[in-house]
């Protein structure tokens, strides 16, 4: 321990004079005092030998106490073998580094967004131009907000998902877990992208282990099928429109969407029009249909039942069309086995023999019943608007075929009207469909 040599009375009445004052006070300690003209500011500097070097540091200490309790603690470095200058740089490296983090940690904390907030972000940018976003946003706020919506993103773990994808499951609704675990994905994929988390917490959760894998249907009604269909709409007590609608699907080929967003003002009946727009098409291509005789009739049905002159299926309250999904719920309502049904007395009023078909399997009847009439496939492609796969054909082969997709539907058109309106006797059923 350094002898201290300065009294704390002598010390006090240290006293600025015309020139520099050096006190030395043991242990390499040193009191400054500056001139009078300077200020006469008190300040003390320590004098050590590191490998064999005389060296000379100002202390941060302003009294004499705080002063010699430096100096032995910078003479225990020195003990050490170590640089007290060099010392203090790094400390004070390592406090700038530490306020760093603190503000970098602070500015991440105050930057944290719920999956409900990241959600509406997502919503917002990516999803602003798909067309079934107000469907992607009932079935977050039904099924994916309630239970994920408070977290924060980074908290997010994949056994949170699967946790709600399980939940999923077990009411039976298979189909929408898949669908749902995908969109989740692509909002996590997306946070990723902005930098709003590092990891995807989804990443390593297969989309077919843990809902179920995708099915291709091939259902399509035969010939009997129709012609059954045709018998038991009228018992099914749907609205008029619904009838129309699903004879429509059959002969147009006809995505259900695309039916229910159709105007008034999309229809030629002198050309015998029907043109969808590019924002109602799947494609977001306008695609234009000419309507056969079969087709026409049922458009003409519905100028006359429908409630206004803008939609050909408006809502109850005639201020938009219907939802998408109303046609195809109706319809799966009649194809039900729920006994406790509103309807139950018309739940099985559209069973076929084929088993349930939906909406998008009249689509799919309709292009098989134009290659069961010899109707060429690219053609058949065209009918239905189709993007082409391959790039070679889908940039050099611009041909519209119009007038084949007008001889097409045509062909479809007779062939279902002869099934619908004539007696079995009179009609050559083509090869059966499963």
């Amino acid at each position: 321990m350094a002898l201290n040599k300065i009294t704390d009375m002598a010390f006090r009445n240290l006293k600025a004079k015309d020139t520099v004052q050096t006190i030395a006070d043991g242990g390499g300690l040193m009191v400054r005092v500056r001139a009078k003209k300077d200020g006469g500011a008190i300040s003390f500097m320590l004098s050590y030998r590191i490998d064999g070097k005389q060296q000379r540091m100002t202390l941060k200490a302003k009294g004499l106490v705080d002063a010699r309790i430096e100096r032995d603690e910078i003479k225990e470095i020195v003990r050490q073998g170590k640089d007290p200058s060099l010392e203090r740089s790094l400390k004070l490296e390592r406090e700038k580094q530490q306020q760093l983090n603190e503000q970098a940690a602070l500015t991440k904390l105050q930057a944290r967004i719920t999956v409900r907030d990241l959600f509406v972000n997502w919503c917002d940018t990516d999803l602003l131009n798909r067309k079934d976003i107000a469907e992607i946003r009932r079935m977050f706020q039904k099924d994916i907000l309630p239970d994920l919506g408070g977290l924060f993103v980074e908290d997010v773990r994949k056994g949170h998902v699967s946790l709600l994808i399980g939940k999923l499951k077990k009411r039976g609704v298979n189909h929408l877990a898949r669908n749902l675990l995908k969109l989740i994905r692509q909002m996590f994929r997306f946070a990723v992208t902005y930098d709003m988390i590092e990891f995807d917490p989804t990443a390593s959760l297969s989309i077919a282990k843990m809902t179920t894998k995708p099915t291709e249907r091939d259902r399509t009604l035969s010939d009997i099928e129709i012609r059954a269909l045709a018998r038991q709409l009228p018992d099914a007590h749907l609205i008029k429109s619904t009838e129309c609608a699903v004879w429509i699907a059959l002969s147009t080929m006809c995505r259900i969407g695309e039916i229910s967003k159709a105007k008034f003002s999309d229809l030629d009946f002198e050309l015998k029009t029907w043109t969808i727009p590019k924002e109602n098409s799947k494609n977001k291509k306008a695609h234009t249909i000419y309507l056969s005789d079969f087709a026409l009739e049922y458009f003409k049905v519905l100028t006359n039942v429908a409630s206004n002159n803008i939609w050909l299926f408006p809502n109850r309250y005639g201020s938009s069309h219907v939802s998408e999904k109303s046609i195809s719920k109706q319809l799966g309502g009649r194809q039900s086995d729920n006994i406790l049904s509103n309807r139950s007395k018309d739940n099985q009023a559209l069973v076929l023999t084929g088993g349930k078909w939906t909406p998008h399997d009249l689509r799919r009847t309709g292009a098989t019943i134009m290659g069961d009439l010899g109707i060429p496939p690219d053609v058949t492609e065209k009918c239905l608007n189709h993007a082409e796969e391959n790039k070679i054909k889908r940039i050099y082969q611009r041909q519209k075929l119009e007038a084949e997709q007008a001889e097409a539907w045509r062909a479809l058109g007779d062939r279902l009207s002869l099934l619908v309106n004539m007696d079995d006797s009179n009609v050559v059923l083509l090869h059966q469909r499963n």
